[in-house]
């Protein structure tokens, strides 16, 4: 029965256009399915291979500016950027991996999010190609948002499919391994710079996709906002720490609650900007009372909810 869960959620998403939601509510379905995506993606490389990564919001604003340079400057639809995004995030990717996936704990968490510093201040400075602090915007292709949606969710079907075919499988066990002791993993003959380079470029590529989704579901994009490091880069962490790390359903679960829980607070009056601070909250609370997120840590949560039941 496990095996037709996805299949049965996968129906149940995709009927929702037909209940006659509100195109706000559609707007915050289409988040929630493009964070998971963010999220499943991170969730390889930091949750599976447990490589931390705090830069990867440089994938996602690579995958965003394909999708808009490809329709700014070629006048292509802005579609091809999914195609367009995978050989140059992969190759950054490989380029990164390179320099960095040699370094390990803080060093290498420093020098992922450096990356993706590294790629803001290049794309503000390129502005004959990406009109730099100006952006770039495009023309939608819908207004209607039924289509953004089914796209979205078919994107977050492969992710899922591809993330979780991957972690059973042999790169699976060699991810998992190397995640909780790289020396052991390389005592086993275990060619661990290559097992996280693979990692780290199907978890980029999914990324891409996401960042390039972004441009055409949003129409404009600026450094600032695809390359953000609170933004994108924490946001798409947190996802994953409060949903699971290493679960199949944990960035689902997280995108979830952090797009729902972001708009309840932008809503509150005097909160303003201030919201980060209160997800920083948060996550401090998930860290210390649920390590292993509400999916990691669902029996912990049976068992807390159980006891309170019962003393009732």
């Amino acid at each position: 029965m496990k095996r037709f869960i996805p299949l049965i959620v996968l129906a149940l998403l995709a009927v929702l256009p037909f209940l006659g939601l509100s195109s706000y509510v559609m707007h915050l379905f289409i988040l929630v399915v493009m964070w998971s995506v963010s999220g499943m993606a991170w969730n390889l490389l930091g949750g599976y291979c447990g490589q931390v990564s705090f830069g990867h919001a440089a994938f996602f604003g690579l995958g965003a500016y394909c999708a808009g340079l490809v329709s700014f400057h070629l006048g292509l639809s802005p579609w091809w950027g999914f195609l367009v995004s995978v050989p140059f995030v992969a190759v950054t990717a490989l380029i990164m991996g390179l320099i960095v996936l040699r370094l390990r704990g803080p060093y290498f968490v420093l020098a992922t999010l450096a990356l993706g510093e590294i790629m803001r201040i290049t794309a503000e400075n390129l502005t004959t190609l990406t009109q730099g602090n100006l952006g770039i915007m495009i023309q939608r292709t819908w207004v209607e948002k039924t289509a953004y949606y089914y796209i979205i969710l078919a994107l977050a079907a492969l992710t899922f499919a591809a993330i979780k075919v991957l972690a059973e499988s042999r790169w699976g066990y060699y991810f998992v391994a190397i995640r909780e002791d790289q020396d052991a993993a390389e005592s086993l003959g275990i060619n661990t710079t290559l097992y996280k380079t693979i990692a780290l470029a199907v978890s980029a590529v999914f990324t891409g996709f996401s960042g390039a989704f972004y441009m055409n579901y949003m129409g404009y994009i600026d450094p600032q906002v695809v390359f953000s490091l609170g933004d994108i880069s924490i946001l798409t962490i947190m996802v994953v720490m409060v949903g699971g790390v290493a679960t199949y359903w944990g960035p689902i679960v997280g995108a979830v609650i952090m797009v729902l829980l972001a708009e309840v607070i932008r809503s509150l009056p005097y909160i303003g900007t201030a919201y980060q601070t209160l997800f920083g909250v948060l996550l401090i609370v998930i860290i210390i009372y649920l390590p292993n997120g509400l999916v990691g840590d669902r029996e912990k949560l049976a068992r807390l909810f159980g006891k309170k039941g019962a003393a009732a």
